[in-house]
């Protein structure tokens, strides 16, 4: 524990030199920006100034890099909570109860928790990191094709049990997201599918168009086809600060929020996408009025704001540790390292000590950074609001396409936001969640290729998924979800029978009455 504290001390003095503390910055304000951006995200940030990171030391770019990565999990919440628009695709679950807080005429809170969950949760998985990155790393890679065909199996069973609506629904739904993601080139044959002679899907639908046509071109056509468009709610100074219930109500999802982000971080795969999913839906699990999911709950925002933020730090256990990378954020931040002549694994705390124990002091400086940064502009963004919605509306479907567009420079990523918010609409209109399917187009490459994967090391022998103890456990655990919804079914069946029953004998008594 002593040369623990020893190292750390080393890491801030590396952190808290004036070079290194001011990338730190720079790059939370640039993260920040990005994710406050529809569709740019903090992949795009981090590639597109990489190049600019080659001139600096080591030290000084990958913490430049992750300041930008984990600044976009802050930013991508605020474009979610007041516009129902995911500033990157791991707010598409803050934007449910986000938006249904500034509706209400809770924006304020819900900025706060979310920016105080996000601290709390980086910090406390910095800590983690600190402490159990190497076992938790060696586990990690115990898990093959077949473990990871499993584990995305049993998360979709999962998210689809604890959505607490109905389980055929939430699985229709992350069906036809998975039928989505199997559009363009396959990673296997390179056969061009599904596209119907149209070269820009070659890549695939992309997670933005989809997330952001979901929820906020949706959430303009369901305003626009009200009545008498939403009141404009002036916010109160006394409005911008969480209640006391408020607080109380965040603490536990925070605290659940941060254990699953890390260590569902630390397995590869779009981590910070499917914490904040997989939070969510425990949350709305555990909650003792599930009913409020939806409608404005605060643990709605702050389980999944704390899970993302928490798989930023998880998802740096397997590239610190062992030298692979658990995303494609994670793999851009290796290379950067590797130009700069550092080889990542089990030697680098002993080879580069400085370059270790700076880059996770400085985490600790950066999240401190992001709350100074995001608190005090809570009431600058809750104004937004002040903007009469049929001046609002039209700016934010600019906002959108333009947001869209920029991703990939494609008109054909518009037409599918079109679409998107065209289906989204409907869906919503018909009392579906359309969550499901944005999970079920991150989710389809990496589900496909790990179960092809799988078959190509047996031989096309399905066993195998059953002759291995990991994954094994993992689908045993998803036919018992499968098999508990069964029978909740069949007891609401029972439930309803009897109450029909009940209203009958009623009728037959007051007849005879």
């Amino acid at each position: 524990m002593l040369e623990t504290l020893q190292n750390l001390y080393l890491g801030f003095t590396v952190a808290l030199s004036p070079a290194v503390f001011l990338y730190a910055v720079i790059g939370c304000i640039i993260g920040t920006l990005v994710g406050v951006l529809p569709g740019v995200g903090p992949l795009a940030g981090i590639s597109l100034l990489l190049p600019a990171s080659f001139g600096m030391d080591a030290t000084s770019a990958i913490v430049l890099l992750a300041g930008i990565y984990y600044g976009a999990m802050y930013g991508g919440s605020t474009t979610s909570i007041l516009m129902r628009i995911p500033g990157e695709a791991a707010s598409v679950m803050t934007c449910i109860d986000g938006y249904a807080m500034t509706r209400n005429g809770r924006a304020g809170p819900a900025l706060a928790i979310a920016a105080v969950g996000s601290y709390i949760a980086g910090t406390v998985s910095v800590v983690a990191l600190m402490l159990l990155a190497p076992p938790l790393a060696n586990f990690a890679l115990r898990f093959g094709p077949p473990e990871y065909c499993a584990l995305l199996l049993l998360g979709l069973l999962a998210l689809a049990y604890m959505s607490g609506g109905s389980i055929l629904k939430a699985l229709a739904m992350a069906t036809l997201g998975l039928l989505f993601g199997m559009i363009g080139i396959d990673p296997m044959t390179g056969f061009f599918r599904f596209a119907y002679g149209v070269v820009e899907l070659g890549d695939g639908i992309g997670v933005v168009p989809v997330a952001v046509g979901l929820f906020g071109l949706s959430e303009i056509l369901l305003t626009a086809g009200e009545e008498a468009p939403p009141e404009v709610k002036k916010p109160r100074l006394a409005d911008l600060l969480p209640s006391r219930q408020e607080w109380r109500d965040s603490v536990w999802p925070i605290g659940r929020g941060t254990v699953l982000g890390f260590l569902i971080g630390i397995v590869p795969g779009s981590a910070h996408i499917i914490s904040s999913f997989v939070s969510y839906a425990v949350e709305r699990r555990v909650s003792k009025h599930p009913e409020r999911f939806g409608h404005g709950a605060i643990e709605g925002v702050a389980g999944p704001e704390s899970a993302n933020n928490s798989a930023t730090s998880g998802a740096f256990v397997p590239m610190l540790a062992l030298g692979v990378p658990s995303g494609p954020i994670p793999a851009v931040m290796l290379a950067a390292l590797m130009v700069h002549g550092i080889s990542p694994g089990p030697l680098l705390i002993q080879q580069q000590p400085q370059l270790f124990w700076g880059f996770i002091a400085s985490m600790y400086v950066g999240n401190i950074v992001l709350l100074i940064l995001n608190l005090p502009l809570v009431g600058v963004f809750v104004n937004i609001l002040r903007v009469p919605y049929p001046y609002l509306y039209p700016a934010i479907l600019i906002f959108c396409v333009l947001g869209v567009y920029a991703v990939n420079g494609s008109v054909v990523d518009v037409w599918i936001m079109i679409a998107m918010g065209a289906l989204g609409y409907i869906l919503r209109k018909l009392d579906f969640e359309t969550a499901p399917i944005v999970l079920g187009v991150v989710l389809a490459p990496m589900l496909e290729m790990s179960f092809r994967q799988s078959l190509a090391m047996s031989s096309g022998d399905y066993t195998i998924f059953l002759s291995r103890p990991i994954a094994t456990a993992m689908l045993a655990a998803g036919a018992c979800l499968l098999l508990l919804s069964m029978l909740s079914l069949l007891r609401r069946g029972a439930g309803w029978r009897s109450a029909l029953g009940l209203a009958n004998v009623e009728k037959e008594d007051t007849h005879e009455t």
